[in-house]
């Protein structure tokens, strides 16, 4: 070791503090790559470039020497994962494996042991090697194969059970191979920042898919796993509460997790199909910090609206979308800005999302009897001056709603519709009467989440001839000459997106839509209005965000329709 430190000393890589720091490292029984990179201030990179050097190592590059899922699976799961090893390529009987670290051999050794070959070790950061075993073995490869060991072993195969074969059902998803292959899942779930988690059967595979970022994108999981796909989904029951030997009917339930620091809240939805039972897992990290206004991506204009609204004694502040669109993150960021102690907050949600601080919440409970109508009822009797209902489903939560907001209270809520003036509709349609509408509702803001360009990999590109007409027709004189992209990383895991952003269709209330509410006005005429009124409609603020350079158009024309082929001129068929 001590020549190796006097080779890097004398190429200028060590000073003597650094080298007199690593040998005292040493002394300690660290090993030598962990002390270079952590007192030799060297990356991980040059350390194996170094190593490789003295010990004749060569380096490679997992991005372009990429072996096959065929070729890895030659060689045990576990033992690969255990030791983080990756064979590469296979050259006159000799198998060339990357190691991370050139020193430490004991990997190699037990996989000669295992498989009676002969390797020869090549280098590469740990990172690339792990990420890399993940995307070829899948996600709980090496908890499967045992499963599958262990099965093949003791003669039994866990496939279908039927309404007697609750017993060893249990037992299979106590198994402690199951419960980690669970775990497995999740963990790289709430790490890949998924909003869902979906388990699908099919006649000869289980599949595993994530949604990230608004998109369903596939796990890499090991095909063996459809052996144990009954196991799995029980295991997901117990965890849920719910009953492992009911398969006929669909069954909902919640589970409570905590990863690290992290808490994170479940809800577990079960439905038979053809080929077992499907399950989707939706993931409410209550870790995720809560966004302020500036945040949100609103356009100064509809800031400026919003914060105004904020500060209104009372009334009724709408935001609608759909499932997933960001509603309570946008009322939630609202919340704070106004969450004062001159003011009392009382929410009443299913399920509460975010936790704040200074702020009063009740969660739904309807089987214990606690609906959003009976708990705002009881709301009300506390005082409150600032109440956010999850969401209207019904007439009676409509009206109470509409009652407290004319009763000096400021109500925030959501709705499912698809665009702003479309909730006045709506909420007529529920039997509120147009005159309490009008009277109390005072914004509806309607938005979508589009997905933003990866700042790691953006790039700015020539549109192609498609993409030129599309931007030309959506932007005429002002399509932009160069568009971002994101050429695919790490970082966004090839996609080129990473994180989102809302757009928004903020329609203030104003006295016109007021007298058209209580007209019983189409909402496409109330459209037309609040546009002239210089109300931008999804669409068009999503083409601001493709201006900036942080979405791209065809991501925009994905999440929103065309308003303008609705607006036909008054007096036109």
């Amino acid at each position: 070791m001590d020549q190796l430190l006097a080779k890097l000393r004398s190429r200028g890589l060590l000073d003597d503090d650094r080298v007199a720091q690593a040998r005292a490292a040493l002394a300690e029984g660290r090993p030598l790559d962990d002390v270079l990179v952590a007192q030799g201030g060297m990356t991980e990179l040059d350390m194996l470039g170094q190593l490789g050097e003295a010990f004749h190592l060569p380096l490679v590059d997992l991005e372009i020497q990429k072996p096959t899922r065929e070729f890895v699976a030659r060689f045990p799961a576990r033992v690969l994962l255990r030791h983080n090893l990756l064979p590469v390529s296979e050259e006159n009987g000799v198998v060339s494996v990357a190691i991370g670290r050139p020193l430490d051999r004991g990997g190699l050794d037990v996989l000669r042991l295992a498989t009676g070959r002969d390797f020869r070790p090549v280098l590469a950061p740990r990172e690339e090697i792990a990420r890399r075993l993940k995307e070829i073995l899948g996600v709980g490869a090496d908890t499967v194969q045992s499963l599958v060991s262990d099965a093949d072993a003791s003669g039994i195969q866990v496939i279908n059970h039927d309404e007697d074969g609750e017993s060893d059902l249990a037992a299979a998803a106590g198994d402690a191979s199951i419960i980690r292959f669970v775990n497995q899942v999740l963990t790289e779930a709430i790490d890949l920042r998924a909003t869902d988690v979906h388990f699908e059967p099919f006649e000869d595979r289980f599949r595993v898919r994530y949604r990230v970022d608004g998109v369903l994108v596939e796990a890499s999981t090991p095909a063996e796993v459809r052996r144990f796909q009954a196991a799995i989904v029980s295991r997901i029951k117990i965890l849920s509460h719910l009953d492992i030997a009911e398969k006929r009917l669909p069954q909902d339930g919640r589970i409570k997790l905590k990863i690290g620091l992290r808490e994170v809240d479940v809800r577990v939805s079960i439905i038979p199909m053809l080929h077992g039972e499907a399950v989707v897992l939706r993931l409410l990290d209550r870790g995720a910090p809560l966004l302020g206004l500036e945040k949100l991506g609103m356009a100064g204009r509809d800031r400026g609206i919003f914060e105004r609204v904020l500060d209104l004694p009372h009334g009724i502040v709408m935001v609608t979308g759909p499932t997933g669109s960001g509603k309570t993150t946008t009322l939630y960021a609202g919340l704070s800005r106004i969450n004062d102690i001159e003011r009392k907050i009382i929410t009443i949600e299913d399920p509460i999302e975010y936790h704040l601080d200074g702020i009063n919440q009740i969660q739904v409970a309807t089987k214990a009897g606690l609906t959003f109508a009976s708990g705002l009822r009881s709301i009300l009797r506390h005082d409150p001056d600032v109440v956010l209902i999850g969401e209207i489903r019904d007439h009676e939560t409509a009206e109470i709603a509409v009652q407290a907001s004319l009763t000096g209270h400021l109500v925030f809520s959501t709705l499912h519709t698809n665009d702003a003036p479309g909730a006045v509709a709506r909420l007529v349609e529920m039997g509120v009467e147009p005159y309490l509408v009008a009277s109390s509702l005072e914004l509806v803001l309607a938005q979508r989440l589009v997905r933003l360009v990866c700042k790691a990999c953006a790039k700015q590109v020539t549109p192609g001839e498609l993409e030129a007409q599309e931007l030309l027709a959506e932007y005429g004189e002002r399509a932009p000459v160069k568009v971002w992209r994101g050429a695919g990383c790490r970082e966004c895991r090839g996609t080129g997106f990473r994180g989102r952003s809302g757009i928004f269709e903020v329609m203030e209330v104003d006295e016109e839509i007021r007298s058209m509410v209580l007209s019983n006005s189409p909402a496409i005429a109330m459209r037309r209005v609040a546009n002239r009124n210089g109300m931008t409609s999804l669409r068009e603020d999503g083409k601001r965000l493709v201006l900036e350079g942080r979405t791209t158009l065809e991501e925009v024309l994905r999440m929103t329709r065309d308003e303008s082929t609705a607006l036909k001129p008054e007096g036109k068929a």
